[in-house]
Formats: structure tokens, sequence, C-alpha cells
């Protein structure tokens, strides 16, 4: 079968008759189902994968019932609403049958587990101690040898030298203090700070705060910015001269900032949503 053919050359078998030669009465399965809405439609694979920018090859994985390459549960769902609305289709009854047949809604899946590796951080070690008795018993021989060389009235002599020395050492911790005390306050991102991108340009800034997703940014030129997961924390930002197209795999659990101001849209968990924004204020394309 080649790719991008007329519909009719990817009809679905006419398998409705069962072992004991019976029409079978049973409603077809979801990818089934989406490629005879696909064929009635008069669409190809072609058509519906730029409809709904799904890979070809994850178009007919879903279309033989395979939602392996969709990476989970969560997007298969999505992969499964957005090619029924490409084909004018309800996507509910086909989300159902997909729960039905693979357990019911998914839970969310903590991301910990699938990054066990980038958990593992160096052993911390504890202060050398070794070294620092090693360095008071010199230290000690020293001062020891000294006022025994120097003997009588030059024992005072070394002793106020001692204690003027230790003065300034002793002071030194708290000269670095002050720059400390700088340094302690983080710069977290805010609605000020993102406010100073430049008026020029677009500037989107993608965070995952309440889980990881899936998502693909490209500039007005079509070009790829970014594709591929972004976990649970972690934040994306991107920038063009005119436009910047994006796609949310589940855009339930990102926070978008658009040239300085806060997207209040109430994305649903698992949604796929494509937005394009634009310089000036934040308008969904």
């Amino acid at each position: 079968m080649s790719i991008g053919n007329s519909p009719e050359d990817e009809r679905p078998f006419e398998d409705g008759r069962s072992s004991d030669g019976h029409e079978e009465e049973a409603r077809p399965s979801v990818g089934r189902a989406l490629q005879q809405a696909r064929i009635a439609a008069g669409l190809t694979v072609d058509d519906v994968s730029s409809a709904t920018r799904v890979r070809i090859a994850i178009v007919h994985a879903i279309e033989a019932d395979d939602f392996t390459p969709c990476g989970g549960d969560v997007y298969a769902r999505g992969h499964i609403r957005t090619f029924a609305k490409a084909v004018h289709t309800d996507p509910a009854p086909l989300l159902a049958r997909y729960d039905d047949d693979h357990g019911g809604r998914p839970a969310p899946t903590p991301a910990a587990p699938l990054f066990e590796a980038e958990r593992i951080r160096p052993e911390r070690r504890g202060p050398n101690w070794t070294a620092a008795m090693v360095a008071a018993i010199v230290a000690v021989v020293g001062f020891v040898g000294f006022t025994a060389f120097k003997g009588g009235d030059s024992d005072s002599d070394a002793a106020s030298q001692v204690t003027q020395g230790a003065t300034p050492s002793a002071g030194k911790p708290a000269a670095p203090k002050p720059s400390n005390t700088t340094a302690t306050p983080k710069s977290d991102p805010s609605d000020s700070a993102i406010a100073a991108a430049p008026q020029d340009k677009v500037t989107v800034q993608v965070s995952a705060v309440d889980g990881r997703s899936w998502i693909s940014a490209k500039d007005h030129n079509g070009r790829m910015l970014f594709d591929g997961l972004l976990k649970k924390g972690e934040s994306k930002t991107f920038q063009d001269s005119s436009k910047v197209n994006l796609i949310l795999g589940d855009a339930g659990v990102i926070q978008l900032y658009v040239n300085g101001k806060k997207i209040e849209d109430d994305f649903q968990p698992g949604a796929v949503e494509r937005l394009t924004y634009t310089k000036g204020d934040p308008e969904v394309g």
C-alpha cells in the first residue's frame, strides 16, 4: 500500500463474517472506525496527517489499532480525538471504546520512573577531618618551636603576634557576609521578568507546571525550534520576528506566557492544542 494514495486504495478489509459463516454485529474497533470514517470523508492518510500534524506512520498504526507509537494512553486519547475531528466523526464513543479496551481512563503517570537515571547525584562528601587534624598539629608544633627558640621575653611578643595575627583570621569569615546576603535572593520567573521581552518580536514561554507534555514549536518559516518532551518543572522559551506556532501534546499541564502576559486559557488534561502567537497582545491563531 503506498502512502498518500486515494482513499479507495485503503478500504477496510471486508471481514464482516465470523468463522462459522454468520455476519458479525459487533461494533468496529477504534482504528477500524476511524479508517472507515476517513474513507467516507474522501480523505487519504496524507490528508489526515497534514490536518492533524500527526506523523503518517502513527496514523497507519492507529488505523491498525496499534497505539504503541502514540507514547501512552494520554497521547493515544489525544490522537484519537484529533483524528476523529479531522474525519468529521464524534470522538466520544471512540474514546469510550478505547477506555473499555485499555482498562479505563489513564491515571497520571509519575515522571520519576521514566527518568530514574537523572535522579542519581554524586555522593556528598563530608569534611576531611584527617587533613584538618594534621594541619592543626603542624601549627601547634611550629608555635611551640618558635616560642622555645625565642625564649624569655620573646614568649610574650610571640603570644602577642599570634593574638594579633588571629584577629584578622577570625574576622575573615564575616567579610563575605554582605556578598552572600546579596546573592541569597533567587530570580524566580515572574510576570515582570517575562515582560522585559523585546517588543519587536514574539516571545513565548512554555512551562510544564502540572506534569510532563510533548511540545512542538516552529517559527514563521515553518522551521522547527523544538520537538520533544517537556518534563514537570521545566520551561522552554521561543522567539521569532513575527510568529510562533505551538502544538501541546497535553495542554492541561502547560502554563504559557506570551509577550510578557500570562495566558489564562482553560486547557483540558490530555487535550492536544495547536496555537499561533504573534507580536503585541497575545492572540491565538
